[in-house]
């Protein structure tokens, strides 16, 4: 199509994102509510050149893409339930061998096949801990269709520059929802590529632990030979049981998010100054919670809203500083309170954190939490 106007679902814009973001390669297998993601791409990526792979299963799928990563080329699974369960070893290995790569986690109702076809928000922990051990992960929760389009493009963005890992995590709801979308030219997005050894394939050193934290990474195929391990390894990219280098190589995989926190965190803020309600929210309950904005003010009642985007690393500090003003933070979420509890530590419990739960699959209804604020007048 001419136009980059269109009336999309959220799963297909996810798919037409990774293609604008420079994907060319998708390994998955079907999976109830992010089919959609792998049906667009079997029909999309052949036409540019790109290459998908229906694979056996879900492990294989995760492998499959992180082999073409070291082969360079931007590549994306997707995926809801179970299937993420399964992916959460090799998304470790590519944590700890710092391999680009992206992963779609469509939300589905849990634990085990649980709700097929209905939406959730019970993985939101696992995409930050499912995976063993001490790592590096950044996720991204949109709440539109044109939002999981642009930040498809930040995630490909953001792996690249930092070498990680990055989860796009959606609910049915964002997945399936329709709406109006247009979206930029590609010429005018901005597409970020890993960076490149200066170095020549003898002096070249795969995981060098220099002042950036994010070492270059050398394609294979590309004259560079190097080794790549889910051991814990030294600079050369060969295991070691050398507890200096065990400590700088760990310390190092840990921390280079840390330095860049300024550009991975994003949220939105509503801020009504003699609001002295506030809700914090993310994905499809943000839809929710907005809605139930505009109820209270029809009730004269002033509510702050903090919309959680990047959600792994938390906006720990930004939610903080947003709870300074206020007596009361509801959290709506469509599961037990799994963020809530993030909350509750960033605001260190100096003010009253509420909760919205509901766990049927069904989204949160805007009255639900228009009653709950009405609760803390």
């Amino acid at each position: 199509m001419s136009s980059r106007t269109y009336m999309m679902q959220g799963n297909i814009a996810v798919a037409e994102g990774a293609i604008d973001a420079g994907c060319r390669f998708f390994a998955g297998y079907p999976i109830t509510p992010s089919s959609e993601i792998a049906e667009q791409l079997s029909k999309r990526l052949p036409e540019i050149g790109g290459r998908f792979i229906q694979m056996e299963d879900e492990i294989a799928a995760m492998g499959a893409i992180i082999g073409a990563s070291l082969g360079g080329v931007k590549a994306l699974t997707a995926t809801s339930g179970p299937g993420f369960s399964l992916k959460q070893e090799n998304i470790g290995y590519a944590s700890i061998a710092e391999i680009p790569v992206v992963i779609v986690n469509v939300m589905r109702g849990g634990p085990s096949t649980g709700l097929p076809t209905l939406p959730a928000q019970g993985d939101v922990m696992q995409a930050r801990w499912g995976t063993h051990g001490d790592h590096p992960i950044i996720t991204l929760t949109p709440a539109s269709v044109r939002e999981s389009y642009d930040m498809t493009i930040q995630a490909f963005n953001m792996s690249e520059k930092y070498r990680v890992p990055v989860i796009i995590l959606l609910d049915e709801i964002i997945g399936h929802v329709h709406e109006k979308v247009t979206f930029p030219e590609v010429d005018q997005l901005e597409i970020i590529n890993r960076k490149k050894p200066d170095t020549t394939p003898e002096e070249y050193l795969p995981y060098i632990n220099d002042e950036s934290l994010i070492p270059p990474m050398a394609n294979f195929g590309d004259g560079y030979r190097y080794h790549v391990t889910g051991l814990v390894h030294d600079e050369t990219g060969f295991p070691t049981n050398d507890t200096d280098q065990i400590e700088a190589m760990l310390t190092r995989l840990n921390s280079k998010l840390d330095k860049y926190l300024d550009e991975i965190i994003q949220y939105e803020e509503n801020i009504v100054p003699e609001a002295k309600i506030g809700i914090v929210t993310y994905g499809s309950s943000a839809r929710s919670s907005r809605h139930a904005l505009r109820l209270a003010d029809e009730q004269n009642i002033p509510v702050n809203m903090f919309r959680i985007q990047t959600m792994w690393p938390f906006p720990t500090d930004a939610i903080n500083e947003f709870s300074k003003n206020v007596s009361h933070l509801i959290v709506p979420e469509l599961n037990l309170g799994q963020i809530a509890h993030e909350v509750e530590h960033a605001v260190r419990r100096e003010v009253e954190v509420l909760r919205v739960n509901k766990i049927t699959g069904e989204p949160i209804n805007p009255e639900e939490i228009l009653t709950k604020i009405k609760e803390c007048l």
